[in-house]
């Protein structure tokens, strides 16, 4: 099996989605390419190779389903379309015209990067599981294992769910900087999320609840007033 990174081409008019989903494969160690439009789209599929494609729907100029049906008169790269209509008839129509899945929107980092994962798995072309630095991440004494979703402290694991989990991880990836209240929810939940900051602050105070079961300072998780947040220790 190829051991390079796979080659994905992301297609989206909504700049907020087109950052959120090529940031979120980026991290997890894919080669990230981005276009606007169809047009674009099909100019890139027609000067380069692309291990996957995910496709906005709706598209200025040359929509996706008409994007899809150039790309499989050519060949059978695998299409992932995003929707912001989850009706049955589109994804039957996504489907027929030779898409092999479909997302609807909104949806999650963990979604987006499973059906990839499994269209990168499905397909065979390139290692569905890219290079990336899979080590446990280490700060304010606590002790995070992404890949195993664990984290500990001590000889003691800290009881997370899969949110504070996520909050935490943030928080222990950037350790000893700020990071706003928009970062925090952009990371930790997604595009569709970034309105209620508030909701922040209430998973930061679970969070530090946790943390002192487990025996950490919860001042480990410093608020920085007017701004967001930091882990320090």
């Amino acid at each position: 099996m190829n051991t390079e990174p796979a080659r994905i081409l992301v297609v989206d008019d909504e700049e907020s989605i087109l950052q959120f989903v090529s940031y979120n494969l980026r991290k997890e160690g894919y080669e990230v390419t981005v276009a606007a439009d169809g047009d674009a789209a099909l100019e890139l599929a027609e000067s380069q190779a692309f291990d996957l494609i995910v496709l906005d729907i709706m598209l200025p100029g040359t929509d996706g389903y008409e994007v899809c049906r150039r790309l499989r008169a050519k060949g059978d790269t695998p299409v992932l379309f995003l929707s912001a209509r989850d009706t049955e008839l589109d994804k039957v129509v996504g489907l027929e015209i030779g898409g092999d899945d479909y997302l609807a929107k909104p949806f999650g980092v963990r979604e987006l990067i499973a059906r990839v994962k499994a269209l990168l798995r499905r397909s065979g072309t390139r290692t569905a599981e890219p290079a990336r630095d899979d080590a446990p991440i280490e700060a304010a004494g606590i002790l995070l294992d992404e890949a195993a979703h664990i984290a500990t402290y001590g000889e003691t694991e800290i009881d997370l769910t899969p949110r504070e989990f996520e909050l935490l991880a943030c928080l222990m990836r950037h350790a000893g900087r700020v990071l706003s209240r928009e970062q925090l929810l952009k990371e930790a939940w997604g595009w569709q999320y970034v309105v209620e900051t508030k909701t922040v602050d209430t998973h930061i105070k679970r969070l530090r609840d946790k943390l002192t079961q487990a025996g950490v300072d919860p001042a480990v998780v410093e608020t920085v007033r007017g701004y967001g947040y930091r882990l320090g220790g």
